[in-house]
């Protein structure tokens, strides 16, 4: 079982920047891929970025790719999504998930662990 918990979400102006953390606990952090994914009023869950458990490999979606960046400290069991020059799309509810097994996927339903999620509101 591993617990996450999101944090780093909250209002912020179109153009500025967001970071948002994940903390893991429970079994072996650096046995998981990890994904971040996002879900605005009305839509589906859709994938934002992954990692490799080793940090070695990284998958954006079109929509961020460029403007935001993942990364992972396994020693500190932390995922962090670096989010810069943010639009009003990029409104939603931020969701961090995990996968066992050394290679990441932008699956939804391939993510065994979710947390709770943590709003970010860009405002035009």
């Amino acid at each position: 079982q591993v617990q996450l918990v999101e944090s780093g979400g909250g209002l912020v102006q179109a153009g500025g920047s967001l970071r948002l953390s994940c903390a893991a606990s429970g079994r072996t952090f650096s046995g998981y891929a990890m994904g971040w994914f996002r879900q605005a009023p009305g839509k589906e869950r859709e994938f934002v970025a992954a990692i490799s458990w080793s940090g070695g490999v990284t998958s954006y979606a079109d929509s961020v790719k460029g403007r935001f960046s993942i990364s992972r400290d396994n020693a500190k069991n932390t995922v962090l999504l670096q989010m810069n020059s943010l639009k009003s799309d990029d409104t939603a509810v931020y969701y961090c998930a995990a996968k066992f097994g050394t290679a990441y996927t932008t699956e939804t339903n391939r993510y065994a662990y979710w947390g709770q999620g943590t709003q970010v509101t860009v405002s035009s």
